[in-house]
């Protein structure tokens, strides 16, 4: 079938909720920023949790709905993670977007319009220290998303956004499918779930990415692909490779991994999942495997080689599910 026809307009944006209420599975936050924007009496706040729950969508909403689209682009300052996060653009853009006086709006908008500005710090975490302690003092309210010091955090009214239940996400999906005229069956639509991980966002991107390429049409399969995710087939592989205690097979899997050009610390990420939830490893065999993980990950962090580090953690679960000793000794 022929891909579908590709727009200009991301989906992530065209399928954004507009208003607060419509933010899905974040029922407590949508009652208490409801009934703070009915009064427009609002603090600062901080909106954190995992990625693609609706903190930047709900900061959106809330700045639409209190100034509507006329007032929006001299009341609303976003600054995201494209941008420069250090001192001086806290010293210039900042700054001199907050010194502008706020005048009175005009009647006829049909929006609150306070009388005040508003700046949404989008991934705030990233931004030195210099640079969040000196907006402490500028005359505007703050929507901060992700977590920062403590003199900042302890001004702002705490929002946590909780992870997405599959069925949101699922819910939310066919709705798309349904005005964009694709067909997800049910096994497509559970690996979208579980490769998005909770993540609304990245789901929508790998839905568009998926329909652009092979059509209305879109299996499991098409997804993966999609996503860059390693499939299930290759971690399976490189763990049964483990089970067998042949160092030589192990290496070989280990080797097609890296040449297939899967990266070593989402390998390390599926294997601790098949590990943590398989029912025939020992608690204590477990332990020793994870521990494992982490200091691959953390090596892997430092800059450390790929496949030796793949090959160690390999080398590790061999040694655990086939009772070998933890250290081969060396020489005679």
């Amino acid at each position: 079938m022929a891909p579908v026809l590709p727009s200009s307009q991301q989906w992530v944006e065209k399928y954004r909720p507009k208003q607060v209420k419509d933010v899905a599975h974040q029922e407590e936050v949508v009652r208490v920023l409801t009934n703070t924007l009915e009064t427009t009496n609002c603090p600062h706040m901080l909106f954190y949790g995992p990625p693609g729950t609706g903190k930047t969508t709900t900061a959106l909403a809330i700045a639409h709905q209190l100034y509507g689209p006329e007032l929006y682009k001299s009341r609303v300052l976003e600054l995201n993670a494209s941008d420069d996060r250090g001192i001086n653009v806290v010293r210039t853009k900042i700054k001199n977007f907050a010194a502008v006086a706020v005048g009175s709006a005009r009647q006829g908008y049909g929006y609150p319009c306070p009388p005040y500005k508003i700046i949404i710090l989008d991934e705030a975490d990233s931004m030195t220290e210099d640079a969040q302690a000196s907006v402490l003092v500028l005359p505007v309210l703050f929507c901060i998303l992700d977590i920062i010091i403590e003199p900042l955090a302890s001004r702002c009214a705490k929002f946590r956004f909780k992870p997405l239940a599959e069925e949101i996400m699922t819910s939310r999906i066919l709705y798309i499918c349904n005005e964009e005229g694709l067909n997800l069956d049910s096994e497509a639509l559970s690996t979208l779930s579980s490769i998005s991980q909770g993540d609304l966002r990245r789901a929508i991107t790998y839905l568009q990415g998926a329909a652009r390429l092979f059509g209305s049409s879109i299996s499991s399969k098409d997804l993966i692909s999609v996503s860059g995710v390693i499939p299930d087939g290759v971690v399976q592989a490189l763990f049964t490779a483990c089970k067998s205690g042949d160092l030589d097979i192990a290496d070989k899997e280990v080797k097609n991994v890296i040449a297939e050009g899967y990266p070593a610390s989402q390998m390390l990420n599926h294997l601790f999942d098949v590990v943590v939830e398989s029912d025939d490893i020992p608690d204590d065999q477990k332990a020793r495997i994870c521990k494992k993980f982490g200091e691959a990950d953390k090596c892997l962090v430092d800059g450390a080689d790929e496949y030796l580090q793949l090959l160690d953690v390999a080398s590790n679960i061999m040694r655990a599910l086939n009772n070998m000793p933890r250290e081969f000794p060396f020489g005679s």
